[in-house]
């Protein structure tokens, strides 16, 4: 392997120590090699630090294993050039798996260049991942909760769901804050508590309340209860800190906002996962890859086989998909796109596909600084159009006579 970095680490990182392999000298020659195990505490990496100090070290790589790099990362960010590798694209030589044996090899790696570093985004897109990403488990569990809430009222025989179609708004709190509370509730309760935009009429509401509800039901009721609206207060506080945390990228946001089925919260988690910065990807179809929404590839002996989609960023994948599903009710590129290809191969595989599309309109938006342009839904009509004319003129050069659909009627 031939040498490019004259002086570099290797660390391998776990929950209590981190090896470290250093290597240095002309790079025609044969480096010097140097190997001494540290402590993960705050103390023991400071140490690390100036060790790698001392030998004027330039570059640093380590594992991405678990969480547990992400404290060595801190301390060292500020020093070294530091890059994070893949653990399956660094696997070593089977049998010879030992601490000192994989700071040896990621060092000897990394010195010929042969490393293709993750991509870890600044300090503060990382502040921002943490909170979109707990937003997004606090929204599952309250979710989570107001599905026991419907498991305990079907328990009791309160039909509350058959009449208002959503319990949890208005006039379905205060009539489930009433139950919880013991409150008898009559026809003239309702007239205070329902909203007079309920399609529902009271006596069909008392009707469907008149349930069986026991001192367990109203308990169970009661935990369920506290723990959403806590959860909900929690995730109020949450939207107040990312967007304080947004306020350097209010450009970034308003860009892609502009792109269909992408709301704040959307926008937020996509700058959150893949930063603003879109040249660490070397395209779009880089970035789609790394989020997952990309097919697989699976070709032998010139035969292409059927794959599933790459294992990539799953909050950035799953935010793509659920922004291409909020454009189906809507009529423009992204959701004619998507019915396009659910013709063909299903829905899954169409969602997969939009996410695609999207997120490399997201990275076009960002690389150019520019809003996105709605080319209509017949653009892909047109675009495969412009193809198959291409097509046509090509085969033409070869001196081929080909007839269209069209020459055939004539």
């Amino acid at each position: 392997m031939e040498a490019m970095i004259e002086r570099c680490a290797g660390l391998d990182v776990h929950q209590e120590t981190v090896v470290a392999c250093v290597l240095y000298g002309p790079l025609d020659k044969r480096p010097k090699k140097l190997i001494e195990s540290f402590s993960t505490t705050t103390t023991g990496l400071l140490q690390l630090q100036d060790w790698l100090t001392t030998f004027e070290i330039t570059d640093v790589v380590m594992e991405s294993t678990g969480v547990y790099w992400k404290p060595v990362w801190n301390i060292l960010e500020s020093h070294f050039q530091l890059t994070l590798a893949n653990a399956k694209h660094v696997k070593n030589v089977p049998g010879r798996k030992t601490d000192v044996k994989d700071a040896e090899w990621l060092a000897k790696l990394l010195r010929s260049g042969l490393i293709e570093g993750n991509f870890v985004p600044p300090e503060d897109i990382r502040d921002l991942r943490d909170l979109t990403r707990y937003r997004k488990k606090l929204i599952s569990n309250r979710t989570a909760e107001q599905n026991r809430i419907h498991k305990v009222l079907q328990d009791a025989n309160i039909k509350l769901t058959s009449v208002l179609s959503n319990i949890f708004g208005q006039s379905g709190r205060k009539i489930l804050e009433a139950m919880i509370n013991g409150e008898k509730i009559e026809i003239e309760d309702l007239n205070t508590m329902v909203h007079w935009r309920t399609k529902a009429s009271l006596k069909e509401i008392e009707e469907a309340i008149n349930g069986r509800i026991r001192r367990h039901h109203r308990d169970m009721l009661s935990y369920h209860w506290n723990h959403m609206v806590y959860l909900e207060k929690t995730i109020e506080e949450l939207e107040e800190q990312i967007d304080q945390c947004l306020t350097p990228y209010r450009k970034e946001v308003e860009l892609l906002d502009t792109i269909p089925g992408v709301n704040q919260a959307g926008a937020a988690t996509f700058i959150a996962e893949m930063g603003v910065d879109m040249n660490v990807f070397k395209s779009a179809k880089n970035l789609a890859s790394w989020a997952g929404v990309s097919p697989g590839n699976n070709e032998s002996a010139g035969k292409k086989k059927t794959s599933k989609t790459v294992k990539g960023n799953k909050a950035l994948k799953t935010m793509a998909v659920e922004c291409a599903l909020a454009t189906s009710k809507q009529n423009n590129r992204i959701s004619a796109h998507r019915k396009r290809i659910m013709k063909r191969q299903g829905k899954k595989k169409a969602q997969m596909a939009s996410a695609h599309l999207i997120l490399t309109i997201a990275y076009n938006v960002l690389k150019k600084g520019e809003p996105y342009e709605e080319l209509g839904p017949e653009y892909v009509h047109q675009n495969l159009q412009n193809k198959e004319l291409k097509m046509i003129e090509y085969l033409k050069k070869k001196g081929y006579t080909v007839a269209t659909s069209d020459e055939k009627t004539a």
